[in-house]
Parts: structure tokens; C-alpha cells; sequence
């Protein structure tokens, strides 16, 4: 799962590498639904799970269910490998030749929908406010997409480390402050049992480093972009309370606390015995609940002033606009938004089911549950990556700018120099108006 889940947050950055030309040639009319005997309507819908047999029988099972429930529409799913998805998406949109139907990475719904991809999802309101706010995507103020799971970022640990250092435990309510986090590491390093503090899983590449890190940055009041206009970066990402995450960051580093490049598996790390604590997220729990049984912790983030963030957005679902049929796309999506599909999804990816009855039926995740926690976190803590077509751009600068301080590079000029290149792609772009 850790595996699998780590690869999905790198597939928003693949379209960032695409040309905003190619881009810009999607717009237009194009057709994704056939017409069969008997007049049903077959709609094309497109999936990234060609390699993930759990979650594409979850799938299938919805369509068939679907397909099973009415005669006017047949939707036929059609899996993609992941690492190809998102390329196959923006070549079929160049070529007018879009499915009906697709699952889309949460941090990409802006972009596709400004470039005139996706349709906006109507009459689903009531629906969609069960929904967790982070799984419902939306653009300008239009929903867009909607999703079935999300997953969170934890702190994980074990109990009897924290006894052994006389370190409190944090909860939902009162989660540490970055003065105690600082005096647990120092704590933990000072012991001399473990080879680093804490993981914070350096080694991962792409789509990591805004999810895990940017919400770091939000704690200590910094943040991607401003929000109000998403026009510019200046102030977010290079005013005082984005240097000192940046100062902070750089620090853990210099003082040994972390590596610059932790492993490739941070989890089995920690579980044998090299970290005491490892930022990851929610997925990690079946494996190390696995060893260490009720000695695991799940933390909340920490507070470094602007109150705790976690990352926020999964897969999501939604229709092309240039599908001929938007009726039966939609009709789709309102039968597979039911709360028995949610649960269906969910458990068999092992993630946050969006919806209370969904989870309710969740081994795990029913209220009071040994996964209910990180329902709570992604409810109470979730910051969605910037909802603007900028978004694969900016997230690509950050992780850059990110490395180069992790790497000792001076925090102020390495953000300095982020902001004026996020600001420069926004305005070249007409702020993606």
C-alpha cells in the first residue's frame, strides 16, 4: 500500500511537464459515447488502476452494477497504466477523442478543467455535502470531480519511545507545539538509540514534496501561493513565516535530526529500529500495526503556530466536456456517488471512506475504530494542495526550492527565487483566467 500509494502522488506532476500548447488544443468538440442496439448509449470511461487489481474490481463492480440497473446507458471501463495515465488523457484531449468518464488526481481537476477537459458536475449538491470536503473538487466555485477516499498524513511512532523519553503524548485536541517537537528530537537524538530522530521520508521524489512538506510550510503560515486570487507567490512562499519553515527545514538536517535523503522505505525504517518517528501517511498503518501491535502511534501534526495541516486530495471521478451525452454521464456519477460504493472503494484501497454511512460499514473506520483517527485528522487538518491550473507548476517549483534548502542551499534566495518563477508561469498564462 505504502508503495502504491506514494506512486499515485506522483502522477499530478506528469502534466507539468507537458506543453501548455498541447494543452490549450483540447478545447473543443469531441465525441466518447456510441450508439448500441435497443438505443443504449455506451460511454467510454477511463481509469488509471491497469495495475492495481483491488481497486479496478472495486470499479468494475460499480459499472456493472450500473450498467445492470438501467438500459439506456452502458458504460464500458477501459484500465490505463498508471505511469502513462495522465500522458494518454492529454493526447486524447489534443486529438478531440476524450472518454466520457475518468478518474482524475485531485491536484490536477483545475488545471484539466481550465483547459477545457472536464464538465462541471450538477445536481449532486445534496450528495456531495456528505461527502469529506477534501475528496470534492472543484474550480472557480464549480464542482468538477468528486472522489471516494482520501488519505492523511500522520506522525508514526510507538509508545514506548515516547515513555522512554519521558515525552508527552499528543492527541487530536492538544497536538505538540513546535517547541515540543524540537525537544522530543533533541530528546530521541540525545539517547543515541536510533540513527536519525525522525523520517521524514526525504527520499521520495515528485508529488511528495508539496503534499508532505507544503503543509509544514502552512503550519508555520507560509503557503504555495496567495489564496485570495492565486495570482502570485510573493509573501507566501517567501515572506518570514515561509523562511523560518524554510530555516526550520534546513535545520533538522544540519543537526543530524534527519537525513537529507532518508531511504527508499522510510516505513520498514522505522520498523527496524533506525527512526523513532517517520512523517507518512495513513497507509502506513497495516504494516506497522502489523509488528508492534498497541505500542504503534498515530500522531497529529504538529502545531508550529498556525494551527496543524496535513495534506489533503485523492483520485477523484469526473466527465469530459466535450462527452455527447452529459445526461448519462451524469447519471452515472449520481448512481456511483451512493454511500455503498464509497465503503466499496474504500476498503478494498484500505483508505479514508468519504462519507460517514460509508464508513460506518468500513472495518476500521466505524466511529471509534482503530482507523477512525485518521478520519478525524483528514477532517479536522486537511489543506488542499492550490486550486488553480498553475497548480502542476507550482508543485514542481516548491519540491525544487524544497530540495535545494534541504541541501543547505540559503533558504530566503532559494524561495526568492521559487516565487518569481511561480509568479512569472501564473502571469505568462493570464492567471489561467
Amino acid at each position: 500500500m505504502l508503495k502504491r500509494t506514494m506512486k499515485l502522488l506522483t502522477t499530478a506532476l506528469v502534466a507539468a511537464a507537458l506543453p501548455l500548447s498541447l494543452v490549450a488544443c483540447s478545447k473543443g468538440g469531441s465525441t466518447s459515447t456510441s450508439e448500441g442496439s435497443g438505443g443504449t448509449s455506451t460511454l467510454t470511461m477511463w481509469t488509471h488502476n491497469a495495475g492495481n487489481k483491488d481497486e479496478l474490481g472495486a470499479i468494475q463492480q460499480v459499472v456493472d452494477d450500473y450498467n445492470a440497473s438501467q438500459t439506456k446507458y452502458k458504460v464500458d471501463l477501459q484500465a490505463f497504466p498508471q505511469d502513462s495515465y495522465n500522458q494518454s488523457i492529454v493526447a486524447a484531449a489534443s486529438a478531440k477523442k476524450l472518454p466520457c468518464l475518468m478518474d482524475i488526481d485531485q491536484p490536477n481537476v483545475a488545471d484539466w478543467a481550465w483547459a477545457g477537459y472536464l464538465g462541471k458536475i450538477e445536481g449532486l449538491d445534496d450528495i456531495l455535502s456528505k461527502y469529506l470536503p477534501s475528496t470534492v473538487a472543484k474550480w472557480n466555485g464549480a464542482t468538477y470531480a468528486y472522489g471516494y477516499y482520501d488519505v492523511t498524513l500522520t506522525w508514526v511512532t510507538r509508545k514506548s519511545i515516547l515513555d522512554q523519553y519521558g515525552i508527552r503524548i499528543p492527541t487530536i485536541n492538544q497536538p505538540w507545539t513546535g517547541d515540543e517537537f524540537a525537544a522530543a528530537l533533541k530528546k530521541i537524538k540525545d539517547g543515541g538509540k536510533f540513527q536519525y530522530a525522525a523520517d521524514l521520508s526525504t527520499g521520495s521524489t515528485g508529488e511528495w514534496w508539496p503534499y508532505a512538506y507544503s503543509p509544514l510550510l502552512q503550519s508555520f503560515g507560509g503557503d504555495l501561493i496567495n489564496r485570495t486570487d492565486y495570482k502570485s507567490a510573493a509573501g507566501a512562499l517567501n515572506g518570514d513565516k515561509a523562511i523560518a519553515w524554510g530555516t526550520w527545514f534546513q535545520g533538522l538536517a544540519k543537526n543530524g535530526y534527519i537525513a537529507v535523503k532518508s531511504g527508499a522505505d522510510p516505513t520498514k525504517d522505522f520498523m527496524n529500529g533506525k527512526s523513532a518517528l517517520v512523517w507518512q501517511g495513513s497507509w502506513a498503518a497495516t504494516d506497522t500495526r502489523a509488528k508492534f501491535g498497541d505500542d504503534i502511534l498515530f500522531l497529529p501534526p504538529v502545531d508550529f503556530g498556525n494551527g496543524p495541516k496535513v495534506g489533503g486530495g485523492s483520485w477523484t471521478w469526473g466527465y469530459s466536456a466535450t462527452c455527447s451525452s452529459k445526461a448519462g454521464a451524469l447519471d452515472y456519477l449520481k448512481f456511483a456517488a451512493a454511500d455503498k460504493y464509497v465503503a466499496q472503494v474504500a476498503q478494498k484501497t484500505k483508505n479514508i471512506p468519504t462519507t460517514d454511512a460509508a464508513a460506518a460499514t468500513v472495518p476500521g473506520y466505524e466511529k471509534g475504530g482503530v482507523n477512525d483517527i485518521f478520519r478525524q485528522y483528514s477532517l479536522k487538518y486537511a489543506e488542499l494542495r492550490p486550486g488553480t491550473p498553475g497548480y502542476p507548476f507550482i508543485a514542481t517549483t516548491f519540491g525544487k526550492a524544497a530540495q535545494d534548502i534541504i541541501n543547505g542551499a540559503d533558504p530566503k534566495t532559494a524561495l526568492d527565487q521559487a516565487v518569481k518563477d511561480i509568479d512569472d508561469n501564473q502571469k505568462a498564462n493570464n492567471y489561467f483566467q
